[in-house]
């Protein structure tokens, strides 16, 4: 999603939107969907525990991606109800994505060293994504949005088979009877 996000606003003006009313619905729907994604995340992090919450923030944000193309290939200007959907999809998505990854870092942080920890791991976190985002605008300018925000999803899916990775190792330990000393 760090990948695909600096080229959101010049592919909705380039899709034929005005500045009203990308601001309009990116900051009206925009703000609402990611405070909902984070409050859902934080119920299904308390019922499910933090890995299924990973998996479906990772899966969405991936997926939502898929709608953007969808969206570059559409022949004039969306409607504005599309534009709307499109990124309240998306940040419903990151709103779980991020609460669920915020939470996945806080459980990995020593209690002695909470703050470096973090600081350390949210770093490490977005630099790959900042990385790859400065050469967004030469992959559209060469191949187009539409196979930009494909490559911007299947960008997603490492983080997709990390999860499951994870998941698995869980359960293998889970499943380990404890040894007593």
């Amino acid at each position: 999603d760090i990948t695909m996000g600096v080229m959101a606003n010049p592919f909705y003006l380039d899709l034929g939107f005005s500045k009203s009313e990308i601001a309009s619905v990116a900051k009206f729907f925009g703000f609402f969907m990611t405070i909902f994604g984070s409050l859902l995340c934080g119920v299904l992090v308390v019922r499910f525990g933090i890995m299924r919450p990973l998996l479906l923030g990772a899966v969405m944000v991936a997926s939502t991606n898929l709608l953007f193309a969808l969206m570059a290939l559409h022949e004039g200007t969306p409607p504005l109800g599309w534009l709307a959907a499109v990124i309240s999809a998306d940040n419903l998505s990151g709103g779980i994505a991020s609460t669920a990854f915020v939470a996945y870092l806080s459980s990995m942080a020593n209690r002695h060293y909470t703050a470096t920890q973090y600081a350390l791991f949210s770093s490490l976190m977005t630099l790959p994504g900042k990385f790859i985002s400065g050469f967004s605008g030469m992959v559209v300018d060469g191949f187009g949005y539409a196979e930009f925000f494909v490559v911007a999803a299947v960008l997603g899916i490492p983080s997709v088979v990390l999860v499951l990775i994870l998941m698995r190792h869980q359960n293998e330990q889970q499943a380990q009877p404890e040894r007593v000393s």
